[in-house]
């Protein structure tokens, strides 16, 4: 579990948290966690989200860049281990962004306050997506889709990684032929990167991750705590 106060991992014994020293119990002033509801009707918006994505890179377009260098380096470094924690930080310095709360190069590590739980998702989605590619590729792409807000859920909500993934499978469930397509775009859009002299790359990775924060912030919301919590 993770305190609701400052978002560190704890065990679930615990009625204190030892980084913060807030209640973990229940009671009377103490702020706990809200049972998070899916909304229903929601339709996918990949162009506009992409759209929306593109204008937030643009309008700082040399930190993103430079983000989406180190990001894709590191992970390329450590692939799969690192994906999830920086994936997270880049959401964080999106979210930051999108609420004027600033947002600066160092967002990108703070992923690594939710380590255990971005990284168990990361192999947990690699392995379902790995193994619905195996029938015929399109189960794969569904997967792939309809958990790309787990990240989002981990950091912003404070999930652990099963609660954000089903989480991010009630959004999507809603429209799981829009949400693949917005996956499809994405991937379009990273390929047009790669082959726009291979460094469009460090371009279109920050769009795409920048248009999932988008849909996030349309579709659920930031809990207002958030930034505070990771600053």
């Amino acid at each position: 579990m993770f305190c609701h106060t400052c978002g560190t991992q704890v065990d679930a014994s615990l009625q204190f948290c030892p980084n913060c020293g807030q209640s973990l119990v229940a009671g009377p002033g103490t702020a706990v966690a809200v049972a998070w509801v899916a909304p229903v009707g929601i339709k996918a918006q990949p162009g506009r989200w992409i759209g929306e994505g593109w204008r937030m890179v643009k309008a700082d377009l040399g930190t993103y860049c430079l983000l989406g260098l180190v990001l894709l380096c590191l992970n390329a470094m450590v692939p799969i281990i690192l994906q999830g924690p920086l994936f997270a930080g880049f959401h964080i310095f999106c979210m930051k962004r999108i609420l004027n709360r600033g947002g600066d190069f160092g967002d990108l590590f703070k992923g690594f306050n939710f380590f255990i739980p971005t990284l168990v998702a990361s192999l947990v989605i690699s392995l379902f997506a790995s193994l619905g590619t195996l029938l015929c590729i399109i189960p794969g792409l569904v997967i792939a889709a309809i958990y790309k807000f787990t990240y989002l859920f981990i950091v912003d909500k404070r999930m652990d990684f099963w609660p954000a993934m089903q989480a991010s499978h009630a959004v999507t469930k809603n429209d799981y032929f829009g949400f693949t397509m917005f996956l499809l775009l994405m991937v379009l859009v990273d390929l047009l990167g790669f082959l726009c002299c291979i460094i469009g790359i460090f371009v279109a990775v920050p769009v795409t991750l920048a248009a999932i924060t988008v849909a996030y912030q349309e579709i659920v919301g930031f809990d207002p705590r958030t930034p505070d919590i990771i600053a």
